[in-house]
């Protein structure tokens, strides 16, 4: 069920009754977030709008908007098979083979996963058609997605950069808002890859950092700019893996860059470290608007694309929006890595309306005094997870993804003097309830059952259950009656 291109995933969604193509005019002033909005939040399909106002080119969205279409996207029937599939990679490289069929076998994943890197071809479909004489942002379908928005935005791109001085790629999705017709805002927040090259490029004073952006690769490329990988890890490697095929490659035609040959559309450019403009606001994935703000301007220098691309957006707002989906997608593979490293972790859930950071959910087998708390300042070491807000932690046999037992749980099991703790670190730039920009509290909440460790000194109640044996008579007992 691999998708070569998003054009195999449309009709993919289509032939599975999962994708409306919508002929009427429609405009990508506010209508088409409106459309999308609305069948996001109903559990709809995704949309192909074949006929946008003054647009030769289709507009797609809500293609990652349901857990199923996530699925499908990862070439997977359920996100829980893609833990399994990390879980095989990472035993490949965190037991050292001990027999020589062990050892056989390790090679061959090894040399499987050798296989799949990123391969640069000559050309690709995403180069059909090259405009480096005057290229024009307003020749793309870009939407305003809700009424105070700054103008018109790039929702869905990924962003291709390299470290200044390693040259090592970095992709990630970043909004853009369209400035004019050769420059639009690159919102790179203050902790991401992206920003920590455009930082590296004033302090080195160099003249430019080139960028490439990217529309429409295939769907597992797409997803693979969100997810929260350390910097030296290749996200069209992590791709590459999952797709058990390599990404093809093409280089670009004015910058030293290279960018998914099976794209729709490519825009090379540049930002000039120093420059800042006015980006914002946005209607963004927090369900609230990020405000004005300044960014670095990206400068266009050529547009590349299909001969009839298919320009790909997404629509965020008060959640769940589709983002939310590629994020829990993005949840099930990064589990396999955060046991790996904490291993007392059993599970980890983050809830749509915790958008992200704001709130996790994790169960673990508590073995010692303080052991809740050392899981809650490991995790806030790990990378992006220093941003999160709230940890809860409950009893590893605690069902995480089941948010009616975890409020059960938590508003029974916590006493707030002794099982909440405080104190200040880093927070997201969109975070608007820090008194200060980027810094702020953070909370741990301890809900697992306490014991005589923990400086509980009587005896914890058991839960209220039914025996095994009653259980199975009367489920025996339902059948035969018929229920």
């Amino acid at each position: 069920m691999l998708h070569k291109n998003i054009r195999d995933f449309i009709q993919f969604l289509e032939n599975n009754g999962d994708l409306i193509r919508i002929t009427a005019l429609v405009d990508t002033e506010l209508e088409i977030s409106r459309i999308t909005d609305k069948c996001i939040k109903n559990g709809g399909p995704a949309l192909l709008f074949e006929n946008v106002k003054n647009s030769n080119h289709s507009v797609v969205t809500n293609l990652f908007g349901t857990h199923q279409r996530m699925a499908w996207a990862l070439g997977i029937q359920k996100s829980e098979e893609l833990t399994n599939k990390v879980d095989k990679i990472m035993n490949v490289v965190k037991i050292p083979p001990t027999s020589l069929l062990d050892k056989l076998r390790t090679l061959k994943e090894l040399a499987g996963m050798a296989r799949t890197q990123p391969k640069l071809i000559s050309k690709g479909p995403c180069q059909e058609v090259i405009i480096e004489n005057n290229p024009d942002l307003y020749t793309l379908p870009h939407l305003k997605c809700w009424p105070l928005d700054g103008g018109k935005y790039i929702t869905l791109p990924l962003v291709f950069t390299k470290d200044p001085k390693t040259k090592k790629r970095n992709v990630g999705i970043y909004r853009m808002q369209i400035y004019d017709s050769k420059t639009a805002g690159m919102h790179w927040q203050t902790h991401k890859v992206g920003a920590d090259h455009y930082r590296q490029s004033q302090n080195l004073k160099e003249e430019r950092l080139e960028v490439a952006v990217a529309l429409g690769a295939d769907p597992i490329t797409m997803w693979s700019g969100v997810l929260p990988l350390p910097p030296d890890i290749d996200e069209l490697a992590v791709a590459g893996v999952l797709r058990e095929s390599p990404v093809e490659m093409v280089r670009c035609k004015t910058i030293d860059m290279e960018v998914p040959a099976q794209s729709e559309i490519i825009l090379e450019g540049y930002v000039i470290p120093g420059e800042l403009r006015t980006e914002g606001p946005f209607g963004d994935h927090t369900g609230y608007y990020s405000l004005e703000d300044q960014y670095p301007v990206f400068h266009l220098t050529a547009i590349t694309h299909r001969k009839d691309a298919i320009y790909p957006a997404t629509v965020v707002g008060r959640p769940p929006s589709e983002d939310y989906y590629m994020g829990k997608a993005a949840e099930r593979l990064m589990l396999p890595a955060l046991k790996l490293v904490i291993p007392e972790i059993i599970d980890i859930n983050m809830p749509a309306e915790g958008v992200f950071k704001n709130l996790i959910i994790v169960s673990m087998k508590k073995q010692y005094p303080g052991h809740t708390r050392k899981v809650m300042n490991a995790l806030w070491g790990l990378g992006q997870m220093m941003l999160v807000k709230t940890i809860v932690i409950v009893d590893h046999f605690v069902n995480v993804q089941n948010l009616s037992e975890v409020t059960w749980r938590v508003t029974s099991n916590l006493d707030p003097k002794n099982d909440v703790v405080f104190f200040d670190g880093p927070v997201d730039d969109l975070d608007h309830a820090s008194k200060t920009p980027k810094i702020g509290s953070k909370m741990g909440i301890d809900a697992t059952e306490k014991t005589e460790s923990d400086g509980y000194n009587r005896k914890w109640p058991p839960d209220v259950i039914m025996d095994n044996d009653t259980i199975n008579l009367v489920d025996k007992r339902w059948k035969e009656y018929g229920f």
